[in-house]
């Protein structure tokens, strides 16, 4: 385990851990609240379903046309 000389030595030194994740949640919220994270539409989504449908589609036009 490494030293800290900055930490506080002796009976001081018995220090709540929960102390560091209150500073540390201080240091990120110190910006402020952020925005909403933006939302994915479904617009990519659904042009690929309907691609693949197609797809399938003429493979299953060509296989038709190929066996008649």
């Amino acid at each position: 385990m490494a030293h800290n000389p900055q930490a506080p030595q002796g009976p001081a030194g018995q220090h709540d851990p929960a102390g560091s994740t209150q500073m540390f949640r201080a240091f990120v919220d110190e910006d402020g609240p952020r925005p909403p994270a933006a939302t994915s539409s479904s617009g990519p989504r659904v042009g690929l379903i309907v691609g693949i449908a197609a797809l399938v589609a003429v493979v299953a036009a060509v296989v038709w046309f190929a066996l008649s």
